[in-house]
């Protein structure tokens, strides 16, 4: 019962949300200024088709992919190492700081001056989820209670089996966790970047072709799509995520 109500208090946020946007299409009274939902969606339909769309999906959704494999792995090896030795943390800290407070258009500006179009929608991805990874991944070596770890030392175990029976399942539900987060984040960045790099093949590329011919149905069209591959692909990633809690628990 409670999931039926979740649905329908679900459908009537989406209904809300559709209502204002037509309205406020209707105040603009321009479809070049704020087009209505109707019009969007059928753009969207329109653009679906279109080979150019499919390239540019697939480009914009590899980057996310090469910045995800890049930054997590990293990003948890740092972590640990950070987590268990405070001279690491320390000597990273400044880092993660100064990427912290760099402005994410800074950063893709110099990239793009060092590693070009296609490269730095990657690049900046990756600069953007390490952190991120990493301070997921010290808040669980952090939450692990004092007393499990005495009693690792008490046994003798090596810091290896430790790290092993001890760290790792107490920082996977920071990871996983970290993970969720980080794939809008990466979507977020990498498009950002291909707006004003303007790769090939790419999601940000369309969008700035549309706001430049005055397209802008085209425009929230090529939006609406960004939207739904990165709510597509973190629903399915949390759904790998859960079929592999429940595996677990059966074994």
């Amino acid at each position: 019962m409670g999931s039926r109500k979740q649905y329908w208090w679900s459908l009537a946020g989406v209904v809300t949300f559709l209502a204002v946007w037509e309205i406020g299409a209707r105040i603009s009274g321009s479809y070049l200024i704020f087009p209505g939902p109707a019009m969007v969606i059928r753009r969207f339909f329109t653009l679906v088709q279109t080979g150019r769309f499919l390239g540019a999906l697939g480009g914009s959704f590899l980057r996310v992919l090469l910045g995800i494999l890049l930054s997590a792995p990293l990003g948890v090896a740092v972590g640990i190492m950070a987590g268990l030795d405070k001279r690491v943390n320390a000597f990273l800290a400044p880092l993660f700081s100064v990427i912290a407070a760099t402005p994410v258009m800074s950063v893709i500006l110099i990239a793009f001056l060092v590693f070009g179009s296609e490269r730095t929608p990657v690049f900046t991805a990756f600069l953007m989820v390490f952190p991120v990874m990493a301070a997921n991944t010290i808040a669980g070596i952090r939450s692990v209670d004092h007393k499990l770890r005495e009693l690792f030392t008490l046994y003798g175990l090596s810091r290896k089996e430790t790290i092993r029976r001890l760290y790792i399942p107490a920082i996977m539900p920071f990871i996983l966790g970290g993970m969720r987060s980080s794939l809008s984040l990466c979507w977020k960045v990498v498009v950002a970047s291909e707006v004003l790099v303007q790769p090939l093949l790419a999601l940000g590329t369309g969008m700035q072709r549309a706001k430049a011919q005055l397209e802008t149905p085209e425009l929230f069209a090529w939006t609406l799509a960004t939207v739904i591959a990165a709510a597509f692909t973190e629903w399915a990633v949390s759904t790998l995520l859960r079929s592999g809690k429940k595996r677990r628990f059966r074994k």
